[in-house]
């Protein structure tokens, strides 16, 4: 069985690795397997307040914030969905029994920068009733996420796309690019809708990308045609230029039911 000081140890190797800037994610992976059986072990996976030593529940809510971020690293958002939901436990239920988590305010802002991504507006809003008032505003990680999703409300998708240079952190950014993406999808479909083509510049412009290849992949991804020739994307294709009307068969069956009212009536 595992003891105590041998998970204060695992848990340090974890945080090691994971702020190197090099970090081996293997390795990560490994130290968290051999951690969740130690948690397992000193009944700290489950926590019951009262019932687990106060240090362990600690080094365990510090080894599921290190999986939390792990989860992020290897861009598998269903494990960060996990292990946001085991912390909860450790920020809320038991708030009075730990002392606060340096990491608690990032990795709540990250999961709502997750919900946003997203388009989980509801879920976003539940989460923010859980946060102290005076966090809103004040914690960078909280407020930068109650912005977005005010721009979001106010379609202002260039204000979104101008904070980009103030995200810090490869988790932020991993899911700032996602909710990045949700946008311009967005975008995508409604010019589909209000226009016939679009000048490419103008395109790129409109859908935040950098250069004419990021909208050739991007054109190629949507089934639009590009014509390099009048540096155009058409958003129609061949298929539904043409719509032909079966007008002999429309008037067959009209008359057909004016035939079966005259026989009501």
């Amino acid at each position: 069985m595992m003891t105590v000081q041998q998970l204060d140890v695992l848990r340090d190797q974890l945080n090691q690795e994971l702020s190197s800037s090099s970090s081996d994610l293997q390795k990560v992976g490994q130290l968290l397997t051999q951690a969740k059986v130690g948690l397992i072990e000193l009944g700290a996976f489950v926590p019951v307040a009262g019932r687990t030593d106060p240090n362990v529940l600690v080094t365990a809510r510090d080894i599921l914030e290190a999986g939390a971020y792990y989860s992020v690293r290897i861009k598998d958002i269903a494990s960060f969905e996990r292990y946001i939901a085991q912390l909860n436990t450790y920020y809320h239920d038991l708030a009075s029994v730990l002392p606060p988590s340096p990491q608690m305010y990032s990795l709540i802002g990250l999961n709502l920068l997750r919900l946003l991504s997203q388009n989980r507006l509801s879920d976003f809003h539940t989460a923010l009733e859980a946060i102290d008032l005076d966090q809103l505003q004040s914690n960078q990680f909280i407020k930068q996420a109650v912005d977005l999703e005010q721009f979001l409300m106010e379609g202002s998708y260039n204000k979104v796309w101008s904070t980009r240079s103030t995200v810090q952190g490869e988790e932020f950014m991993f899911f700032y690019d996602i909710l990045i993406s949700t946008i311009r999808h967005e975008i995508a479909s409604c010019s589909e809708k209000a226009y016939e083509y679009l000048p490419l510049n103008d395109a790129s412009t409109l859908l935040f990308l950098k250069n004419t290849e990021e909208l050739l992949n991007f054109a190629k991804e949507r089934g639009w045609k590009v014509n390099p020739a009048e540096q155009k994307v058409y958003f129609g294709t061949e298929d539904d230029s043409i719509v032909e009307i079966p007008q002999e068969q429309i008037i067959t069956r009209t008359l057909g039911y004016a035939r079966e009212l005259e026989r009501i009536v």
